[in-house]
């Protein structure tokens, strides 16, 4: 029966639609490429036998032609949604993946999660006289300062204007919303909602 690997890898997807990255089902992917190549090649040899008298296999290379259609679009679909996984990540997590995740990628989806990264960047960086953020803020914040608690010793903080904030564990701030983002996504600040 054709199309039964290329309808596992959509049935994977399908599972892990919590935005968590499986890791990339390599063997798969070749086992239906190996039988879109078989399919292909009985294909070839039907038409040369179709052109050279044979009329009555027009219907089995219409029916393998529709099974290679059916299986590259699964293979699209998978390589695509992974993707968009990617994609988000890189507005969640920053430039960096974390380790877990990075071990479920192949190679190519690491290097297009490079080449992605330093689209973005470029973009960003060309945005105004000093470049704009925009992974900053991924919704709109409701005001430009917010109340934070320090997590952990940290040390001395300078803000945009040049003044020095030490930030202490369990200490308590009032800061701009703009120049915290990045500590409370490393997990030193804490945003407190009152």
């Amino acid at each position: 029966m054709f199309g039964l690997k290329a309808l596992e890898l959509i049935r994977e997807l399908k599972r892990s639609q919590d935005g968590a990255m499986i890791p990339f089902n390599e063997d798969n992917v070749r086992q239906v490429l190996e039988e879109m190549r078989a399919l292909y090649d009985e294909n070839q040899n039907d038409v040369s036998a179709t052109v050279e008298g044979e009329a009555g296999l027009f219907a089995a290379v219409q029916y393998r032609h529709n099974c290679l259609e059916r299986n590259k679009r699964c293979l699209l679909a998978y390589v695509y949604n992974r993707l968009q996984v990617i994609r988000d990540m890189r507005w969640e997590f920053g430039s960096v993946l974390p380790p877990d995740v990075k071990l479920n990628l192949s190679e190519q989806e690491i290097q297009w999660f490079t080449k992605y990264n330093k689209s973005l960047a470029t973009y960003m960086r060309s945005l105004g006289a000093e470049g704009l953020d925009l992974t900053q803020d991924r919704k709109p914040p409701k005001s430009l300062y917010i109340e934070v608690r320090c997590l952990v010793d940290h040390g001395e903080f300078e803000t945009d204007d040049g003044s020095i904030v030490v930030l202490k564990k369990n200490s308590q701030h009032f800061l701009q919303r703009s120049q915290c983002e990045n500590l409370i996504r490393q997990g030193i600040l804490e945003h407190v909602i009152s």
